[in-house]
């Protein structure tokens, strides 16, 4: 099971990436008004347990509640803003970004497990 910690302040974002040193670090996009959204989170709820992401930390944002942190992260990680959106975070960087249905944990699980 997920265990999300809640992402909700651009401050949040350095300290995420310093922690990405330790272990990897996913953080979720979520637009809470988005069908497709709310498919994709149920999705990668679903099949996190069987992928065994044990050792991945999970935070979650809000996207309509947090804007300016979801434009933080595209400009801190170089990463084009998607929602719904998946970023893999490792030594600081983001190793993985997938968006809508085309979010795939087995190309999350290749680059934890390398």
């Amino acid at each position: 099971m997920m265990q999300w910690e809640k992402l909700n302040e651009v401050g949040q974002i350095e300290a995420l990436a310093e922690e990405s040193k330790q272990q990897p670090v996913v953080i979720f996009k979520h637009s809470t008004s988005c069908s497709i959204s709310a498919t994709a989170k149920t999705r990668l709820e679903r099949q996190w347990a069987e992928n065994g992401f044990g050792n991945v930390k999970t935070y979650y944002l809000d996207l309509l509640a947090h804007r300016p942190v979801s434009n933080e992260i595209a400009d801190f990680f170089q990463v084009r803003h998607e929602s719904p959106q998946l970023l893999l975070i490792q030594d600081g960087m983001c190793t993985y970004h997938g968006s809508h249905l085309g979010i795939k944990l087995d190309e999350v699980k290749k680059r934890v497990s390398a």
